[in-house]
Protein backbone atom coordinates (compact mmCIF):
# COMPACT_ATOMS: atom_id res chain seq x y z
CA UNK A 1 0.00 0.00 0.00
CA UNK A 2 2.87 2.53 0.26
CA UNK A 3 4.54 1.82 -2.53
CA UNK A 4 0.75 2.36 -4.47
CA UNK A 5 0.83 6.08 -1.93
CA UNK A 6 4.47 6.68 -3.37
CA UNK A 7 3.49 6.22 -6.80
CA UNK A 8 0.51 8.26 -6.88
CA UNK A 9 2.26 10.90 -5.01
CA UNK A 10 4.46 10.97 -8.16
CA UNK A 11 2.00 11.19 -10.55
CA UNK A 12 0.55 13.39 -8.53
CA UNK A 13 3.24 15.46 -8.14
CA UNK A 14 4.03 15.56 -12.04
CA UNK A 15 0.89 17.87 -12.29
CA UNK A 16 3.19 20.18 -11.22
CA UNK A 17 6.68 19.66 -13.13
CA UNK A 18 8.25 22.07 -16.42
CA UNK A 19 6.50 25.23 -15.86
CA UNK A 20 9.51 27.38 -14.43
CA UNK A 21 8.81 30.20 -11.89
CA UNK A 22 10.89 32.15 -14.26
CA UNK A 23 10.43 31.37 -17.84
CA UNK A 24 13.60 30.83 -19.77
CA UNK A 25 14.04 33.45 -22.67
CA UNK A 26 13.66 31.16 -25.48
CA UNK A 27 15.60 33.01 -29.21
CA UNK A 28 16.33 32.00 -31.86
CA UNK A 29 20.18 32.61 -30.98
CA UNK A 30 22.35 30.64 -32.88
CA UNK A 31 25.48 29.26 -30.97
CA UNK A 32 23.60 29.23 -27.68
CA UNK A 33 23.58 31.68 -25.18
CA UNK A 34 23.71 31.95 -21.35
CA UNK A 35 20.45 30.94 -19.49
CA UNK A 36 18.19 32.89 -17.79
CA UNK A 37 18.56 32.46 -14.13
CA UNK A 38 17.00 29.34 -12.89
CA UNK A 39 14.94 29.13 -15.98
CA UNK A 40 15.78 25.69 -16.15
CA UNK A 41 14.96 24.63 -12.38
CA UNK A 42 14.87 21.14 -13.04
CA UNK A 43 18.83 20.99 -14.22
CA UNK A 44 21.22 20.10 -12.14
CA UNK A 45 25.32 20.14 -11.68
CA UNK A 46 26.32 16.57 -10.77
CA UNK A 47 29.88 16.95 -8.93
CA UNK A 48 32.28 13.95 -7.96
CA UNK A 49 34.58 14.47 -4.93
CA UNK A 50 38.86 14.09 -5.81
CA UNK A 51 41.44 14.97 -3.38
CA UNK A 52 38.62 16.77 -1.17
CA UNK A 53 37.75 19.19 -3.90
CA UNK A 54 34.09 19.01 -5.89
CA UNK A 55 34.31 18.81 -9.51
CA UNK A 56 31.72 19.18 -12.57
CA UNK A 57 31.33 15.86 -14.39
CA UNK A 58 27.70 16.06 -15.86
CA UNK A 59 23.91 17.44 -16.32
CA UNK A 60 21.01 15.75 -15.02
CA UNK A 61 17.24 16.32 -14.39
CA UNK A 62 15.61 16.61 -10.87
CA UNK A 63 12.19 14.44 -11.97
CA UNK A 64 11.46 13.71 -8.45
CA UNK A 65 12.39 15.42 -5.47
CA UNK A 66 14.88 12.62 -4.75
CA UNK A 67 15.45 11.30 -8.09
CA UNK A 68 17.89 12.93 -10.88
CA UNK A 69 17.76 10.99 -14.44
CA UNK A 70 21.61 11.19 -15.97
CA UNK A 71 23.28 8.73 -18.22
CA UNK A 72 24.81 5.95 -17.35
CA UNK A 73 28.07 7.16 -18.77
CA UNK A 74 28.41 9.93 -16.36
CA UNK A 75 28.38 7.50 -13.57
CA UNK A 76 31.82 5.35 -12.34
CA UNK A 77 31.45 2.96 -9.59
CA UNK A 78 34.84 3.82 -7.69
CA UNK A 79 33.55 7.96 -7.35
CA UNK A 80 31.31 9.67 -4.91
CA UNK A 81 28.73 12.09 -6.12
CA UNK A 82 26.62 15.16 -4.96
CA UNK A 83 24.39 16.90 -6.90
CA UNK A 84 24.04 20.84 -7.33
CA UNK A 85 20.19 22.25 -6.99
CA UNK A 86 19.26 25.91 -7.91
CA UNK A 87 22.25 26.55 -9.65
CA UNK A 88 23.22 29.32 -12.54
CA UNK A 89 26.92 30.18 -11.96
CA UNK A 90 28.55 27.26 -10.33
CA UNK A 91 31.68 28.75 -8.68
CA UNK A 92 29.48 31.53 -6.66
CA UNK A 93 27.16 30.94 -3.47
CA UNK A 94 23.73 31.53 -4.70
CA UNK A 95 21.12 31.58 -2.31
CA UNK A 96 18.16 29.33 -2.81
CA UNK A 97 21.01 26.92 -4.34
CA UNK A 98 22.04 23.13 -2.20
CA UNK A 99 24.00 20.58 -2.61
CA UNK A 100 23.03 16.85 -1.92
CA UNK A 101 24.89 13.93 -1.49
CA UNK A 102 23.65 11.12 -3.87
CA UNK A 103 22.75 7.55 -2.06
CA UNK A 104 22.33 5.09 -4.91
CA UNK A 105 23.41 5.16 -8.55
CA UNK A 106 21.14 2.80 -10.83
CA UNK A 107 22.37 2.70 -14.40
CA UNK A 108 20.68 0.79 -16.66
CA UNK A 109 21.23 -3.29 -16.80
CA UNK A 110 22.14 -3.17 -20.87
CA UNK A 111 24.36 -0.59 -20.82
CA UNK A 112 27.82 -1.11 -21.83
CA UNK A 113 30.29 1.74 -21.59
CA UNK A 114 31.94 -0.05 -24.46
CA UNK A 115 29.21 -0.10 -27.14
CA UNK A 116 27.84 3.53 -26.60
CA UNK A 117 25.95 3.23 -30.19
CA UNK A 118 23.57 -0.27 -28.12
CA UNK A 119 21.83 3.05 -26.32
CA UNK A 120 20.69 2.24 -23.04
CA UNK A 121 22.62 4.92 -21.63
CA UNK A 122 20.69 6.10 -18.46
CA UNK A 123 21.28 6.16 -14.86
CA UNK A 124 19.07 7.09 -11.58
CA UNK A 125 20.77 8.43 -8.99
CA UNK A 126 18.84 8.74 -5.60
CA UNK A 127 19.47 12.01 -3.26
CA UNK A 128 20.51 11.20 0.24
CA UNK A 129 17.68 13.71 1.38
CA UNK A 130 14.07 14.83 -0.85
CA UNK A 131 14.76 18.19 -1.51
CA UNK A 132 12.38 20.62 -0.71
CA UNK A 133 10.96 22.63 -4.32
CA UNK A 134 11.08 26.22 -4.53
CA UNK A 135 11.08 29.00 -7.16
CA UNK A 136 14.64 27.73 -7.86
CA UNK A 137 13.95 23.84 -7.69
CA UNK A 138 11.08 22.05 -9.22
CA UNK A 139 10.50 18.93 -10.81
CA UNK A 140 10.88 18.29 -15.20
CA UNK A 141 8.42 16.99 -16.64
CA UNK A 142 9.21 13.32 -18.89
CA UNK A 143 6.87 12.67 -21.82
CA UNK A 144 4.26 10.05 -22.69
CA UNK A 145 5.94 6.81 -22.85
CA UNK A 146 6.35 6.14 -26.76
CA UNK A 147 6.18 10.32 -27.83
CA UNK A 148 8.32 10.51 -30.87
CA UNK A 149 8.83 14.66 -32.03
CA UNK A 150 8.69 15.05 -35.22
CA UNK A 151 11.66 16.42 -37.84
CA UNK A 152 12.33 20.20 -36.73
CA UNK A 153 10.51 20.21 -33.90
CA UNK A 154 12.06 22.91 -31.61
CA UNK A 155 14.08 21.78 -28.40
CA UNK A 156 16.58 23.22 -25.64
CA UNK A 157 19.70 21.17 -24.39
CA UNK A 158 21.05 23.00 -21.25
CA UNK A 159 24.33 22.64 -19.40
CA UNK A 160 27.55 23.86 -18.03
CA UNK A 161 29.54 22.05 -20.90
CA UNK A 162 32.64 23.50 -23.10
CA UNK A 163 31.23 26.46 -25.53
CA UNK A 164 33.13 25.19 -28.29
CA UNK A 165 35.17 22.07 -28.96
CA UNK A 166 38.12 22.20 -26.92
CA UNK A 167 37.02 25.28 -25.66
CA UNK A 168 36.29 26.97 -22.55
CA UNK A 169 34.33 25.68 -19.74
CA UNK A 170 31.24 28.24 -19.16
CA UNK A 171 31.12 29.31 -15.10
CA UNK A 172 27.01 29.80 -16.16
CA UNK A 173 24.28 28.07 -17.38
CA UNK A 174 23.64 27.64 -21.21
CA UNK A 175 21.32 27.01 -23.26
CA UNK A 176 21.43 26.25 -27.41
CA UNK A 177 18.17 25.57 -29.55
CA UNK A 178 18.46 22.82 -31.34
CA UNK A 179 15.80 21.21 -34.16
CA UNK A 180 15.28 17.34 -33.88
CA UNK A 181 16.30 15.29 -36.88
CA UNK A 182 14.15 12.35 -37.09
CA UNK A 183 15.48 9.10 -36.85
CA UNK A 184 14.96 8.42 -41.09
CA UNK A 185 17.42 11.17 -41.81
CA UNK A 186 19.58 10.81 -39.18
CA UNK A 187 20.22 7.55 -39.34
CA UNK A 188 20.93 7.85 -43.06
CA UNK A 189 24.45 7.36 -44.50
CA UNK A 190 26.42 10.83 -44.42
CA UNK A 191 24.80 11.19 -41.24
CA UNK A 192 25.31 8.38 -38.24
CA UNK A 193 24.25 5.71 -40.09
CA UNK A 194 23.83 2.92 -38.09
CA UNK A 195 25.15 4.53 -35.14
CA UNK A 196 21.65 5.93 -33.90
CA UNK A 197 18.67 3.44 -32.49
CA UNK A 198 15.34 4.06 -32.63
CA UNK A 199 15.89 4.24 -28.66
CA UNK A 200 17.85 7.94 -29.37
CA UNK A 201 17.27 11.44 -30.53
CA UNK A 202 19.17 13.49 -32.81
CA UNK A 203 18.82 17.18 -32.90
CA UNK A 204 21.14 19.59 -34.06
CA UNK A 205 23.53 18.77 -36.92
CA UNK A 206 23.84 22.46 -38.57
CA UNK A 207 27.50 23.31 -38.18
CA UNK A 208 26.75 25.88 -35.46
CA UNK A 209 25.27 24.96 -32.26
CA UNK A 210 25.58 21.10 -30.72
CA UNK A 211 25.62 19.99 -26.72
CA UNK A 212 29.46 19.46 -25.74
CA UNK A 213 31.94 17.55 -23.45
CA UNK A 214 30.14 18.79 -19.40
CA UNK A 215 26.86 18.52 -20.88
CA UNK A 216 26.36 14.85 -20.92
CA UNK A 217 23.49 13.13 -18.39
CA UNK A 218 21.66 16.96 -18.94
CA UNK A 219 18.48 17.07 -20.39
CA UNK A 220 17.00 17.88 -23.43
CA UNK A 221 14.23 20.40 -22.94
CA UNK A 222 11.40 20.38 -25.48
CA UNK A 223 7.75 22.59 -25.15
CA UNK A 224 4.93 20.58 -25.19
CA UNK A 225 1.46 22.09 -26.14
CA UNK A 226 0.09 22.84 -23.35
CA UNK A 227 2.77 24.88 -22.75
CA UNK A 228 4.92 22.75 -20.14
CA UNK A 229 8.20 21.87 -20.74
CA UNK A 230 9.51 18.19 -21.02
CA UNK A 231 12.51 16.11 -21.08
CA UNK A 232 12.61 14.69 -24.09
CA UNK A 233 16.53 13.50 -24.17
CA UNK A 234 19.59 12.66 -22.10
CA UNK A 235 22.55 14.14 -23.62
CA UNK A 236 24.70 10.57 -24.65
CA UNK A 237 27.33 11.51 -27.63
CA UNK A 238 28.39 13.58 -30.12
CA UNK A 239 31.11 13.10 -33.27
CA UNK A 240 34.83 12.99 -32.16
CA UNK A 241 35.24 15.17 -35.62
CA UNK A 242 34.35 17.68 -32.95
CA UNK A 243 30.98 18.85 -31.08
CA UNK A 244 29.13 20.85 -33.70
CA UNK A 245 29.92 19.14 -37.26
CA UNK A 246 28.01 19.35 -39.72
CA UNK A 247 25.46 16.72 -40.09
CA UNK A 248 26.38 14.72 -36.93
CA UNK A 249 23.96 16.45 -34.72
CA UNK A 250 23.94 15.94 -31.39
CA UNK A 251 22.62 12.38 -29.99
CA UNK A 252 20.51 11.88 -26.75
CA UNK A 253 18.73 8.98 -25.21
CA UNK A 254 14.75 9.23 -25.92
CA UNK A 255 13.68 9.41 -22.26
CA UNK A 256 9.97 8.07 -23.67
CA UNK A 257 11.59 4.59 -24.43
CA UNK A 258 12.48 4.36 -20.83
CA UNK A 259 9.49 5.48 -18.69
CA UNK A 260 8.58 2.25 -17.60
CA UNK A 261 11.99 1.67 -16.49
CA UNK A 262 12.27 5.14 -14.65
CA UNK A 263 8.66 4.35 -12.81
CA UNK A 264 9.98 0.71 -12.15
CA UNK A 265 13.53 1.83 -10.64
CA UNK A 266 11.87 4.36 -8.24
CA UNK A 267 8.92 2.13 -7.41
CA UNK A 268 11.46 -0.48 -6.31
CA UNK A 269 14.14 1.44 -4.66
Amino acid sequence: MIRTLLLSTLVAGALSCGDPTYPPYVTRVVGGEEARPNSWPWQVSLQYSSNGKWYHTCGGSLIANNWVLTAAHCISSSRTYRVGLGKHNLYTAESGSLVVSVSKTVVHKDWNSNQVSKGNDIALLKLANPVSLTDKIQLACLPPAGTILPNNYPCYVTGWGRLQTNGALPDVLQQGRLLVVDYATCSSSGWWGSTVKTSMICAGGDGVISSCNGDSGGPLNCQASDGRWEVHGIVSFGSSLGCNYYHKPSVFTRVSNYIDWINSVIANN
